[in-house]
């Protein structure tokens, strides 16, 4: 070990080692066409499930802006900069209750038998990639056609619901 240390001296072991480490932790992500084709039906179909499950903190997860999903209110820090920003017209943080109660009622809303993804179409004139993913829904017994959500892609290439006309759903599509 002496002999190794030698030869490459302790300044160049330590810059070897931090090439190593470096290197070990980029990683390069490439997605098919077809992948991303199905990321943002798959996102309405995690938050159909989640709706249906009443799962709040899921539906949060998958729900939001291409800020990030609406479960991540932020730290103290992160919400006061919003609240300074909501000031001159940004957004203010929502507190976790807030959330749970927004995800409350799209799940009472949501509650469906059996649902179907009719088509999906990208929507131009967007500041991020938006998806329009159309879903045919069976809400006790009837049929709920044409429903559209409104998908944004996020940080990460992950893709959260942004809208769903839920006023179309309550009037039975």
């Amino acid at each position: 070990m002496s002999g190794w240390r030698s030869v490459f001296g302790p300044g160049r072991v330590a810059l070897l080692a931090v090439a190593v480490v470096s290197t070990a932790c980029t990683t390069q992500v490439i997605q098919s066409p077809g992948v991303l084709a199905i990321a943002p039906q798959l996102s309405v179909e995690r938050f159909l499930q989640a709706a249906n499950s009443r799962d709040l903190h899921g539906m949060g997860r998958l729900f939001g802006t291409s800020s990030g999903p609406i479960m991540d209110t932020g730290g103290t820090f992160g919400c006061m900069f919003k609240k300074i920003a909501s000031w001159f017209g940004g957004r203010s943080c929502m507190t976790r209750q807030q959330v749970e109660l927004r995800m409350e009622a799209i799940s009472s809303i949501l509650q469906h038998e059996n649902y179907r993804i009719v088509r999906e179409e990208m929507v131009a004139g967007r500041d991020s990639p938006t998806t329009r993913v159309v879903v045919n829904l069976t809400i006790r017994g009837q049929a709920v056609n044409n429903i559209p959500f409104l998908v944004v892609q996020a940080g990460a290439g992950r893709w959260l619901v942004q809208e769903v006309d839920l006023q179309r759903v309550m009037a039975g599509g």
